[in-house]
This record gives structure tokens, C-alpha cells and sequence, in this order.
């Protein structure tokens, strides 16, 4: 199934970070302050509207809409391949390195 249809743009999206493989490279802050932060252990974390850090392991957050591609590119760019997108209502990964 492609990634890029219109139908997987529109879905509800959300995005988490697998902390064991962050290289604390930032990449995703630059593309998406709105939704990612390194904390004081250097690594990056997502964070919600509230811009509380979740820092539960497999926390995950919604992908607004509005950010989207900056997600998108984030998990593309990401040279720890550790952020992970994927489908809210069947969880399969969309966008990141376990992406179908």
C-alpha cells in the first residue's frame, strides 16, 4: 500500500520517537519544534499541544495536519531511523523505518 495516497494524509496520524535509537541529532527539532524537543539527556522526545515532553517509553502524540510533512521528513531524515508514524486507528506505521 502507498504511503502517499490522499487517503493516508487524511487519516489521524500520530508520531512517537524510539529513544534507544535517538542519536540526539535534532533533525526532527528543526523540522518540528511543535512536536519534538531534546531534553537535558540530549535525546528527542515528542511533546503535545500542552508542550509537556512525553517521556514515557512509546509515548506517542497526534500528527497535526498542519505538520505533517515536517513530521514526514523528519522520520525520513532521522539518521537514527527512530521516529515512527503510523495510522491511529490500526496502528500500522506509515512513515519511518518499520513502514510498510
Amino acid at each position: 500500500m502507498s504511503t502517499s495516497t490522499g487517503s493516508e494524509t487524511t487519516a489521524a496520524l500520530e508520531v512517537w520517537i524510539d529513544q534507544d535509537l535517538c542519536t540526539g541529532d535534532g533533525i526532527c527539532v528543526q523540522y518540528a519544534p511543535e512536536v519534538f524537543e531534546l531534553d537535558i539527556d540530549g535525546l528527542a522526545y515528542v511533546k503535545g499541544t500542552d508542550e509537556e515532553l512525553r517521556v514515557d517509553p512509546g509515548a506517542c502524540v497526534p500528527v497535526p495536519l498542519t505538520l505533517l510533512q515536517d513530521v514526514v521528513d523528519s522520520a525520513k531524515d532521522c539518521p537514527g531511523d527512530c521516529i515512527h508514524v503510523r495510522r491511529v486507528k490500526d496502528q500500522v506505521e506509515v512513515y519511518g523505518p518499520d513502514a510498510e
